[in-house]
């Protein structure tokens, strides 16, 4: 089996299950401080790979910056939908099964994208898909904790939303199969990929992150934030580095 497969399919596997047991054992044991500080290295981890690594990557290519924009612009707008129409983000969902099932569907989606942005990245660089891959769990984690939560109202025991979401995860694997197979033989559009998983990243730190973050506004508060968004850069870019 190719290399480059294996890494892929390691690395869509990892993520997915390394992030969905981070996030159960912190909604499990209710750790809401250890949540709040990895958002601000999700912030740090998932700028700069989009800023200083796949951005850059992508403007590199043959492909027009004109297009690359152009997908810049249509990723945000469409992850602007999806929270809009998927529910990725509504702990506050009603008590009922439908919920569940919702936030189920929206994950397994959600899953799937990484697992081409994570193909994406490998293809055109180990360093690069290190970072996303790092990236993707930095961010999975607050999400998949609001996802427990949603399950959990919605009546899931904790065993059920565990194995409901790590089974949701495969959908990571399957989109980083998919992800090689077709990318490896368009080479072309990788970079528009890496745009639009780069608009992904921008758009969740952006638009939902960072806010709440400012809603603390001592500098008791404030200055644990900066030095956390700065260890996540700094994760970032040494993942970079020695790769």
């Amino acid at each position: 089996m190719n290399p480059v497969l294996v890494t892929i399919l390691l690395a869509t596997t990892l993520a997915g299950v390394v992030s969905i047991t981070a996030a159960g054992v912190l909604s499990f044991t209710l750790l809401s401080k250890v949540v709040e500080r990895m958002a601000s290295v999700s912030v740090g981890i998932m700028l700069s790979t989009s800023l200083l690594h796949a951005l850059p990557e992508a403007f590199e290519s043959q492909a027009s910056a004109q297009s690359l924009f152009a997908t810049l612009l249509g990723g945000l707008l469409a992850f602007f939908l999806l929270e809009k129409v998927a529910i990725l983000r509504q702990p506050e969902a009603p008590r009922h099964g439908k919920a569940g099932w919702l936030i189920l569907v929206g994950d397994g989606l959600h899953n799937f994208t990484d697992g081409i942005m994570i193909a994406a990245a490998f293809l055109a660089n180990p360093g690069l898909g290190l970072a996303t891959g790092l990236a993707i769990v930095a961010h999975e984690i607050p999400k998949e904790i609001s996802d427990f939560v949603v399950l959990l109202n919605a009546g899931y025991s904790r065993r059920r939303a565990y194995v409901y979401n790590l089974l949701g995860s495969l959908m990571g694997v399957a989109g980083g199969l998919l992800g090689y197979y077709t990318l490896d033989r368009a080479s072309s559009l990788i970079p528009y990929v890496l745009v639009f998983a780069s608009s992904g990243f921008l758009y969740i730190a952006l638009s939902d992150l960072m806010p709440q973050m400012q809603r603390r506004t001592t500098l008791r508060e404030s200055l644990p934030q900066v030095l956390l968004i700065g260890a996540g850069m700094v994760i970032a870019l040494t993942s970079f580095l020695t790769n």
